[in-house]
């Protein structure tokens, strides 16, 4: 039966990147320094935003973090500093259910 994952403490962080290599950069780096347990890189997402008083149509890599939201603010500090662009999204949220198993590897893996 799934438990709750707020007892488990795991976080889901979105962001994109106007590159992959740059967010596989950042995310190797997250990874490293034990911020992050991994970072799933999802290239080819189109963005459509407004952006300095115009509509942009690009397209982007989606990045999902998985983290713990003890370490959180440590995280989107070094993210943030990581970051190419000027107002990186930074979105977090912590799942209602997660496998036991996998939060543990999230949990052990920024320990």
């Amino acid at each position: 039966m799934p438990e709750d994952s707020s007892r488990h403490g795991v976080c889901l962080v979105l962001t994109t990147f106007a590159e992959e290599t740059s967010a596989a950069q950042v995310v190797r780096q997250l990874v490293e320094e034990r911020l992050a347990a991994c970072g799933t890189l999802l290239p080819s997402a189109r963005s459509i935003y407004r952006w300095q008083g115009q509509i942009e149509d690009t397209q982007e890599t989606v990045v999902l973090f998985k983290t713990s939201s003890n370490i959180l603010a440590d995280f989107q500090s070094r993210l943030l500093s990581l970051h190419p662009y000027d107002k990186p999204e930074f979105l977090a949220w912590e799942p209602s259910v997660s496998g036991p198993s996998y939060a543990a590897w999230v949990l052990e893996s920024v320990g």
